[in-house]
């Protein structure tokens, strides 16, 4: 019982750290940890790898068009 007690409290210790932003902040809130939102990746053109298959995928002149299986 005591190790869960434990566990709870380093639990709420790291959720209270990491929302202090959001706490003391006017009108805080997170930041987007998606790769597309990032101002450093869209400068060096870095997307996520859903976005760069998908580009990837139409600039392909031999694809398969699902359309015709």
């Amino acid at each position: 019982m005591k190790e869960i007690l434990i566990v709870i409290g380093v639990l709420a210790v790291a959720m209270l750290l990491l929302s202090v932003r959001v706490l003391i902040k006017k009108n805080g809130r997170f930041s987007s940890q998606h790769i597309s939102e990032n101002k450093r990746m869209k400068q060096d053109g870095i997307h996520c790898a859903t976005s760069q298959d998908r580009e990837v995928r139409r600039r392909n002149k031999n694809r398969i068009k699902t359309k015709d299986l």
